[in-house]
């Protein structure tokens, strides 16, 4: 693919990340190998609260096609094919879940040098459509995502956003839900590797003069730990460790505590991913 400025779906991802990416209340276990033909299979298990559910999943890659199927507890096949560079510069995605075929999508995207365009459509009789397209470098880029409901032949949704990046820091401002909220977020990463790293997000709601803001960061303890930490002005605090006990598998470790109510329990999250 070109060098470009990226999906609109950039706009913010790496902030986004740090504060939300890993943290979890429940407990989840997965395993992952992969066979001399090259198709990676996962199992995965998960309880939140009374529930449990689980998965299988294969993935494999022929060329410049990737296959990922899902089987599920709840007996649902999920399958996301995607292919790339079928016209230059471009990744098809078409994704689809049986029973339920309303759940499909076929997603197309281009990139280049200056520009990206993505087109979505849902796969059902009363298709909905997102449009989003990114202008710009990988240094600066500025874009705008629409959505259009062919039932109501009416815009649902349409977000605009900037991002200013740097190789040790990223900034962005998105104002979404038809303008009733703007988002704005800057990260700064401290090491090559970007495991060190300090984050803060603000997000104003208009309609009901709410901000949020939110300040985190992560500390590489050595080359196989990390810790993570956000805090809010609402007073939930975040945390977490993440352990890789061997190569690929990694061990989570997160909580969340309301400092505005003590007398409440912390929620905890644990996840072991292993890749043999």
């Amino acid at each position: 693919m070109n060098s470009g400025p990226g999906l609109f779906s950039d706009i913010g991802k790496k902030a986004k990340d740090l504060l939300t990416r890993d943290y979890l209340s429940d407990q989840k276990f997965s395993v992952s190998t992969t066979s001399a033909t090259g198709v990676t299979l996962t199992s995965t298990a998960t309880k939140k609260g009374g529930l449990s559910t689980g998965d299988v999943g294969a993935l494999y890659k022929y060329r410049n096609t990737l296959i990922d199927v899902k089987f599920d507890t709840q007996s649902n096949i999920a399958t996301t094919l995607t292919f790339t560079e079928i016209v230059p510069s471009t990744k098809t995605i078409a994704s689809f879940k049986l029973p339920d075929f309303k759940c499909g999508k076929f997603e197309v995207q281009y990139f280049h040098y200056h520009a990206t365009l993505t087109s979505a459509v849902a796969l059902n009789q009363t298709p909905t459509i997102v449009l989003s397209a990114t202008i710009g470098t990988p240094t600066f880029a500025i874009g705008a995502e629409a959505c259009y409901e062919t039932s109501s032949s009416k815009l649902t949704k349409y977000t605009a956003g900037i991002s200013v990046n740097k190789p040790d820091s990223s900034a962005s401002i998105v104002l979404g839900d038809k303008g009733d909220t703007i988002r704005a977020s800057y990260i700064h990463h401290f090491d090559l590797v970007q495991k060190t790293a300090a984050v803060g997000e603000i997000t104003r709601r208009f309609s009901t003069n709410e901000n949020t803001f939110t300040v985190g960061g992560s500390y590489a303890v050595d080359g196989l730990t990390v810790v993570k930490a956000k805090l809010n002005n609402h007073g939930k605090l975040g945390t977490l460790l993440q352990h890789e006990i061997i190569p690929k598998s990694l061990v989570t470790v997160s909580s969340e505590l309301d400092t505005k109510a003590l007398d409440k329990t912390p929620r905890f999250g644990l996840a072991l991913a292993l890749k043999p």
